[in-house]
């Protein structure tokens, strides 16, 4: 995601510093501010109310500033980024520059400067399935490459489980799996990966709900909500499905999705015999 909103040379007047004459007189520093987000929903629907207000990352800076003093402009930094993603969800990366024009100990040059960059870790779940050929490898193979995923890493995978067809029944029977982890990609970039795999693993497009080589569906990160033409989060069909739901409630139990915990959703869903069956290897 190459979306940004910045702000630069916001002006702050702090106490801090190791010297004594900088934390009695105070001075003044210069913070920049970049946030990486993705912008589509702002921008498309031209709704303020999705933007990350610049004004707010300023009071924001502020607020961190005045509850100082810290001993080093570095501490100043990281402090503010770590806010900025502890109060705006949507942002996906921060990048803090604290600039110091009258260090004492460079008054030969025009400023110092520090750079924070904070990178925000969402939890990611993930459906896979497989109907045409091997199987137990393609859904294998599938994970190895989701591993590979630059910010990506995959830490729990359910049981391959034997599923009935859902949608169209007039095809071979399913093998389906869950996986879960942590991510700091932003979605549209992760599911631009995702079908990058498919594609390598040989999907083709094929009618809606049949047969498939591989499917990977992306099934919620964090409490993030977004609908889009790409990409609808969480996953509208993630709790009618029981091939979803059981082998997710394996591996994510006590995880909530919109307050619904994926343990007490897959009880409560209508599963026939046989529907739904662990393999057996």
């Amino acid at each position: 995601m190459t979306d940004r909103i910045s702000v630069r040379n916001l002006c702050l007047h702090g106490f801090h510093g190791v010297y004594p004459e900088e934390r009695k007189l105070g001075q003044k520093f210069f913070v920049d501010i970049d946030c990486r987000l993705d912008l589509a929903a702002c921008a498309g629907e031209d709704d303020y109310s999705k933007a990350v207000c610049y004004g707010a990352l300023c009071d924001l800076a502020a607020e961190i500033s005045g509850l100082g003093p810290y001993n080093l402009i570095e501490t100043l930094g990281a402090r503010i980024a770590e806010a900025v993603l502890a109060r705006f969800d949507p942002v996906g990366e921060v990048r803090v520059r604290v600039r110091k024009p009258s260090a004492p100990i460079a008054a030969a040059l025009d400023h110092v400067e520090i750079e924070i960059v904070r990178t925000r870790r969402r939890r990611v779940a993930f459906s896979l399935g497989s109907n045409i050929g091997d199987k137990p490898g393609n859904l294998r193979t599938a994970l190895a490459w989701m591993n590979t995923l630059e910010g990506t890493v995959i830490d729990r995978v359910s049981r391959f489980y034997k599923t009935e067809p859902w949608g169209e029944t007039d095809q071979d029977w399913f093998l389906n799996a869950c996986a879960m982890g942590w991510t700091t990609a932003e979605p549209v970039v992760l599911l631009q990966a995702v079908k990058r795999i498919e594609l390598t693993l040989g999907r083709v497009p094929a009618r809606r709900w049949g047969p498939r080589m591989i499917d990977i569906d992306i099934l919620f990160i964090d409490d993030l909500e977004m609908e889009t033409p790409l990409l609808t989060l969480p996953h509208r069909d993630m709790f009618n499905r029981a091939f979803v739901l059981v082998p997710l409630a394996e591996i994510a139990a006590e995880q909530a999705v919109q307050g619904r915990k994926i343990g007490d959703a897959a009880i409560g869903i209508d599963v026939a015999d046989g529907d739904i069956v662990p393999l057996e290897e």
